[in-house]
């Protein structure tokens, strides 16, 4: 599992995808042995289709099914402070 370059600006995140997915390549031809079937797991909800352009063969995309976890812990925050 891998996290690329946190941007708003999606272009800004393509570099670190493909040097991520390099870097699994690089490990693959290795041919270590348990590592026969390496999956690249990268991107999340706001660049699951840049990664899955990328090489990503697994996206995790919590925010798009549950929602913003950080609003949650805002409310709580307000409801302890008072």
């Amino acid at each position: 599992m891998t996290i690329g370059l946190l941007d708003v600006e999606k272009e800004k995140m393509i570099p670190s995808l493909r040097l991520l997915k390099i870097i699994r390549d690089e490990i693959y031809a290795e041919k270590i042995e348990g590592l026969q079937d390496l999956k690249l797991s990268m991107g999340m909800s706001q660049d699951l289709e840049l990664a899955i352009a990328e090489g990503s063969n697994i996206v995790r995309i919590g925010t798009s099914i549950f929602g913003n976890r950080f609003l949650g812990k805002e409310i709580w925050n307000e409801n302890i402070a008072e």
